[in-house]
């Protein structure tokens, strides 16, 4: 898939989504983004935290993709296990992460999801610039093996803890730059991610700098989703916690100003808040934490910005 220029800015603004539990078999997944109210959604393909990924039969994929096309939830995208680490130096789990991106990205291919979101991963005992060489390495075997017409791979801009890479705009265009074919490569940011990170867009008068510079190093043509969660962290803390929408440092206004910036007016926004029924994931029904945050930032993409 090559990216072209963000069309013109839809009356609604962007579309509010979630990640949802695929407990059941993956169809379920959209059920329980339908009755949320998800305009766009977000899923594992398999276990996050396990290797081994279960076949996925023709019928569930024909019916996932049947379900994705009745109820018009769209874009659709999955975020790649958390065990992948392109950037380790560990020779054994360096191949077996490359290997696992490229069956994320097939079975997201199979399924007609629009993207596939990765952490970059984490140098350990290594050094920052050999972690960002091994990463574009890895991401350049797998794309090499691929046509541009397929889901896209999106880097996940990090909070930064321990060794973890990504987590300065800089990296990610390091990373970009290692690859001879970027083209079916784009960004995916997190506001928990931006402020854990040092990127201040609670601030109204340093809102714009962040996304200023981030045009400058990597270019707005290349953010292609974002994640919305408030933070239990404040600014420049280089941890990654999750908070429900304004219930943390961020606050309500910096979502309210987001969802209104114009140059993100066609982009999915996607919820990664903490869930009030993880224990009932089975069941197809609707958290009351995802509506009560999707409800609230409705109203922030309408309403009147404060003063």
């Amino acid at each position: 898939m090559i990216f072209h220029e963000p069309s013109a800015t839809q009356a609604q603004g962007p579309k509010l989504g979630a990640h949802m539990s695929i407990s059941g078999g993956l169809p379920h997944a959209i059920d329980r983004a339908s009755v949320t109210g998800c305009e766009t959604l977000q899923i594992f393909t398999k276990s996050s935290n396990q290797w081994r990924a279960r076949t996925l039969p023709d019928t569930e994929i024909q019916e996932f993709r049947a379900r994705s096309e009745n109820t018009g939830i769209a874009p659709i995208f999955a975020h790649a296990s958390y065990l992948i680490n392109v950037a380790s130096p560990e020779q054994t789990l360096w191949r077996r992460s490359v290997s696992a991106l490229a069956e994320e990205l097939h079975r997201a291919d199979l399924l007609g999801l629009h993207g596939v979101i990765l952490h970059p991963g984490a140098y350990t005992t290594s050094t920052e610039h050999d972690g960002l060489r091994r990463i574009s390495d890895g991401i350049g075997e797998v794309l090499t093996q691929r046509d541009n017409d397929g889901a896209v791979l999106l880097l996940e801009h990090t909070a930064g803890q321990g060794t973890v890479l990504g987590h300065r705009f800089e990296h990610l265009q390091s990373i970009i730059e290692g690859l001879d074919d970027s083209r079916s490569v784009g960004i995916c940011l997190d506001t928990c991610h931006l402020v854990g990170a040092g990127y201040d867009i609670i601030s109204s008068t340093e809102y714009d700098k962040v996304f200023d510079e981030f045009n400058a190093i990597i270019g707005l043509e290349r953010l292609r989703v974002f994640h919305l969660n408030d933070s239990k962290k404040p600014l420049g803390s280089r941890l990654d916690r999750h908070d429900n929408i304004g219930d943390g440092y961020i606050g309500i206004e910096p979502f309210r100003r987001l969802l209104q910036d114009e140059r993100f007016s066609d982009l999915p926004m996607l919820l990664e808040t903490p869930k009030t029924n993880e224990s009932r994931s089975t069941l197809i029904e609707a958290d009351p934490m995802d509506v009560r945050n999707l409800t609230l930032l409705r109203t922030l993409r309408t309403s009147k910005r404060q003063s």
